[in-house]
């Protein structure tokens, strides 16, 4: 951490300490699992903001497929909550949002936190899962955490430090991509249904508008609360712990 180029552990020459950030950085805001840093390498902090990434659903860039349908469900969230703010009528490209859309919207929203939270508590706390791990305290945590993040969030890539091939892991990730696949999609199929068969209602002087910056900025807030306010708790207990740790020279 203290190294004259920087944190230059698990990373190549070629590429140094801030393009393999930013490497990570790209990599998990999209459905795209390559990698030219050992994320188990990066500082706390560092490896924190590759975890987020996958965490927010693919709506950074988009991943291929799932990243359209996501921010369409953000965005029907966001209108949802724009109306009930400053009290107009929840639309979205002329169909009104009403409670039906609102409930698909929301477990498409609870599907995948609760299958990596889940599954990554399961791992914590059983022996078989604790036993692949490289490192223990908070950054074992986040190797377990990263681990189902990425199969659930259809990346890829990996922390490095944890070892997937046993029994317990091969099974249980295979679960956990299997579910963050398809799980996720029939909320989004129903959503998709749903607003197909309403009638599309012409624009009044209660429409919230969604083809401006202000709603951009509202979509924004949407994902990035929703993400937070899901995950902090998980990401309090292994990044965030673990920069504190680092900080006052407490290294696992």
């Amino acid at each position: 951490m203290n190294q004259a180029a920087g944190n230059m552990e698990g990373k190549e020459v070629r590429f140094g300490a801030t393009d393999s950030a930013l490497f990570a950085t790209v990599t998990t805001d999209a459905s795209c699992g390559a990698v030219n840093a050992m994320h188990d390498s990066f500082t706390p902090l560092g490896g924190l903001v590759p975890l987020f990434n996958i965490q927010l659903g693919e709506v950074v860039f988009g991943g291929v497929g799932a990243g359209l349908y996501g921010i369409l469900v953000m965005a029907i969230l966001s209108v949802f909550i724009a109306g009930l703010m400053v009290g107009r009528t929840p639309e979205y490209l002329g169909k009104k949002i009403e409670t039906r859309e609102v409930k698909l919207a929301m477990l498409y929203a609870l599907v995948f936190p609760l299958i990596i939270l889940s599954l990554s508590g399961w791992a914590a706390v059983a022996p078989y899962g604790t036993s692949a791990l490289g490192n223990a305290g908070p950054h074992g945590l986040s190797e377990i955490l990263y681990a189902f993040t990425s199969v659930a969030g259809n990346n890829g890539s990996a922390f490095a430090g944890l070892n997937g091939n046993t029994l317990f892991y091969n099974v249980v990730l295979g679960l956990g991509m299997l579910a963050g696949r398809f799980w996720m999609m029939i909320p989004a199929l129903g959503l998709a249904g749903a607003l197909a068969g309403k009638k599309v209602s012409p624009p009044g002087p209660g429409t919230f508008p969604t083809n401006g910056p202000l709603f951009v900025v509202l979509l924004v807030g949407v994902v990035v609360i929703v993400g937070a306010l899901t995950f902090f708790p998980a990401l309090c207990l292994s990044p965030v712990v673990e920069h504190f740790l680092a900080a006052n020279g407490k290294v696992y």
